[in-house]
């Protein structure tokens, strides 16, 4: 996680279509996380954002995927968070 301005960086490592959502850890600085959802249509990244609203307490619409929408390398722009108090959240929360 990144400091940025007006919020946050979240570097993701997604890999869908696994048995259940998870942080599974972090690897090389970015945050390894698994989805059931397939990579189809959006889907794998709506439910990416989802999670990490479910993980954080941070509004849905704050998430914004900033780049890597058709890859497993994403990054994520968290409005209004602090790279801290992401860290915090997720990590507490690493399977």
């Amino acid at each position: 996680m990144a400091p940025a301005e007006g919020g946050a960086l979240i570097r993701v490592r997604l890999k869908p279509r696994s048995s259940r959502n998870m942080v599974e850890g972090v690897e090389g600085g970015s945050l390894r996380i698994r989805i059931t959802a397939p990579p189809v249509e959006g889907e794998a990244n709506r439910a990416l954002i989802e999670f990490l609203s479910e993980l954080t307490g941070i509004r849905k619409s704050a998430f914004q995927i900033d780049s890597g929408l058709k890859s497993r390398e994403k990054r994520v722009f968290v409005a209004g968070a602090s790279a801290s108090e992401l860290e915090d959240a997720i990590l507490s929360r690493i399977s």
